[in-house]
């Protein structure tokens, strides 16, 4: 989430009159994340968050994210519901880009996660898995290791503080995609689970949110994205893995649904390729996001600590002891 788009009153007025079930009486934009630009927007009783489209969301692959968390919805997950418009479309037009209006998610996000959290997450990304199993929906990861090459190539080596990095990410680029796994069991994914976008209420766990990153991928994939986002810790500017919040959050997975050795056999390359994406795309927004864009800029190098990490481990074992 971000801000890129600005809206005005006169804009809100247009989504009145595309919504005539609500009256949005006020907006304010939030500044978190960095792919599309959101606002939430109130009527009188209610919260709902506005999403305007923005770089990396091909407009024909919006209507497959407003299913997916409709009929995640219709299966009982805990996430946001889109809202129709009065002509029945989830899809509208602002300012001459996509947008839609999504439920308020109840509850907030957690700077620090508890071992507890992180078996509560795993056992709530299993049960999303087994749910989008019920789904007939398809998108191709645009963001996985075989669709990177665009982006890396788009990069520009220009400051100071990468020297020597774009050498470090070919050579680690064409290994991982070398060693890519070919057949593991695979479904649609959330692909985006970083700590902002996993709410708790009352320190309990209540609903995802941000499924815009959401594809058909390999099930272990996510695994990897949520150990490289949840489970390491921070002092300054230094991380370090945390195997016990790995552990946990494997536990409550398998509380629900079984790994097999197969899949925790890649588990190293997939988080070497996960590491790679969250590199990659964090230093193209470093290079390429617009001064004027109201939005928290993340430091890459957190993710070329975590690579370098993963390179020094190898056993699925090793990321448990």
């Amino acid at each position: 989430m971000a801000v890129y788009t600005k809206i005005n009153k006169n804009n809100l007025s247009e989504i009145n009159k595309r919504f005539n079930s609500k009256k949005f009486t006020s907006f304010k934009g939030i500044k978190q994340g960095i792919e599309n630009t959101n606002y939430l927007i109130r009527t009188k009783n209610e919260k709902f968050i506005l999403t305007i489209f923005e770089k990396r969301v091909l407009q024909k692959e919006i209507p497959f994210f407003m299913k997916l968390m409709d009929q995640l919805n219709n299966l009982s997950f805990n996430c946001p519901k889109p809202l129709k418009n009065s002509k029945g479309n989830y899809i509208f037009k602002l300012k001459n880009k996509t947008a839609c209006i999504v439920s308020f998610l109840k509850g907030k996000d957690k700077k620090t996660l508890t071992l507890k959290n992180c078996y509560d997450i795993g056992k709530m990304v299993a049960a999303m898995h087994s749910s989008t199993k019920k789904i007939k929906l398809y998108r191709k990861n645009s963001m996985g290791v075989n669709n990177l090459n665009s982006l890396f190539n788009s990069i520009k080596f220009k400051s100071k503080k990468f020297i020597n990095i774009e050498k470090f990410l070919k050579v680690n680029f064409l290994d991982i995609k070398k060693k890519w796994p070919k057949k593991l069991p695979s479904g649609i994914i959330h692909g985006d689970l970083f700590i902002d976008n996993i709410f708790f209420k009352n320190n309990k766990l209540s609903g995802l949110i941000d499924f815009y990153f959401a594809a058909n991928d390999f099930y272990m994939y996510e695994i990897a994205i949520c150990v490289n986002a949840l489970c390491f810790d921070r002092n300054k500017t230094k991380f370090s893995i945390n195997k016990n919040k790995i552990k946990s959050f494997i536990k409550g997975y398998e509380s629900l649904k079984k790994i097999s050795q197969k899949e925790k056999k890649s588990l190293n390359i997939l988080c070497r390729g996960a590491a790679m994406r969250y590199f990659l795309t964090r230093l193209y927004d470093y290079t390429n996001t617009p001064k004027t864009a109201l939005i928290k800029i993340k430091d890459p190098r957190e993710y070329y600590q975590k690579l370098v990490i993963h390179n020094n481990l190898k056993d699925y074992k090793d990321y448990l002891n």
